[in-house]
Parts: C-alpha cells; sequence; structure tokens
C-alpha cells in the first residue's frame, strides 16, 4: 500500500511540474482570469458545468466566486449548472440528458457571460451541447479537459488540456487551475 501511495502522490506532482513547465498552459490560465475579471467588470456572469467529479468541480468553483477564495470582498455571480436536482431530472426526462446543462444556460446566459465547461474527457455530450447554446448565446467559453483530443478542443474561446489522461490526476490538475483563476479574479478586483 506504502508504494500505492506514494506512486500515486509521485504521479500526481510530476502533471502539476508538467503544468508548472508549459507557458501555453501558464499563459492560458491567465488569460482565463482576464476574460474572468473583464466578465465581471461588465456585471456578467459566470456559468459552470461538468459530469462527475467534475459536477463537484463545478460546484466547488461556484462556491469559491459567490463566498470567497481567500480575500473579505462582494459576492461574484457564479452558478454551477449541476446542482437543482429538478432542473437537471426534468430536462432530462421531458427532453434529453444531453440537453440538462443546455437548457440552463437557454434560460441563463446572457451575451458577454463566460461558461466554464469542465470534462476530462472533453467528449461529454451533454457538455458538448452546453457549448453550443453558448455560443448562440454570445458566451466566452472555457475548456478545462485532459491531455488527449477532444472534441471541445476546438469548440472553446480558451482551452486547458492538463497533461494526463488518468481522470483522477486530471482533476486535482483542475482544481488547482480554478484555484488559481480564483486567485487571480481576487488580487486584480478587491487586492
Amino acid at each position: 500500500m506504502k508504494t500505492f501511495i506514494q506512486n500515486y502522490i509521485k504521479k500526481s506532482k510530476e502533471t502539476k511540474e508538467l503544468i508548472l513547465k508549459n507557458e501555453t498552459i501558464i499563459s492560458e490560465i491567465e488569460k482565463i482570469a482576464l476574460a474572468i475579471i473583464e466578465a465581471y467588470k461588465n456585471n456578467k456572469k459566470v456559468l459552470i458545468a461538468g459530469n462527475g467529479g467534475s459536477a463537484g468541480d463545478a460546484q466547488h468553483l461556484a462556491a469559491e466566486l459567490v463566498s470567497k477564495f481567500l480575500l473579505e470582498r462582494p459576492a461574484l455571480s457564479a452558478i454551477a449548472l449541476t446542482t437543482n436536482t429538478s432542473i437537471l431530472t426534468s430536462v432530462g426526462n421531458d427532453y434529453d440528458h444531453e440537453l440538462v446543462f443546455a437548457r440552463q444556460i437557454s434560460a441563463h446566459a446572457h451575451n458577454g457571460d463566460i461558461f466554464i465547461a469542465i470534462s476530462t474527457s472533453g467528449e461529454s455530450k451533454n457538455i458538448i451541447r452546453a457549448i453550443e447554446e453558448a455560443k448562440k448565446q454570445k458566451m466566452i467559453i472555457i475548456g478545462l479537459t485532459g491531455q488527449n483530443s477532444a472534441t471541445i478542443d476546438t469548440m472553446c474561446d480558451y482551452i486547458i488540456k492538463v497533461p494526463s489522461s488518468e481522470t483522477p490526476i486530471i482533476q486535482e490538475s483542475h482544481i488547482m487551475i480554478e484555484h488559481l483563476i480564483c486567485a487571480l479574479i481576487e488580487k486584480q478586483l478587491y487586492n
């Protein structure tokens, strides 16, 4: 067990070191933070979606933005599209599971709002449909995914591809990136 634990931690650390050394990813994190900051300056909101662990990440990120990350500051508008079970189940039942996020984007989004699509595979049908709807609403689209080539790669205005193909490692890196974005937003808007 000890060897397994050590190897897992090593793999997670190596992925984060690859991110640290990747100027493209670092630059993309900065561009994403600036895009969200600009949206907030213009009274826009952030909508976030993902499936499974990425749904948890969507909720976590929304909580950090609405409540606070590190600084005492006003609440920022962020909605995790993963949380209302009545909406998720009614859209899934009345229409199709592929539309559970797209339908909410149709209801809540406006030109210039941000949509953050979290998908370790980049192939989730409901995320793809949500991005399509976000494009119709003229949202700024941010994608977080893994290293493998994916459908969402070319659909997003900004994309971060974590250099791993292992879902848990990708998710750990996504949450680190999301935390960095929150810290940059707070620092620029309120520090």
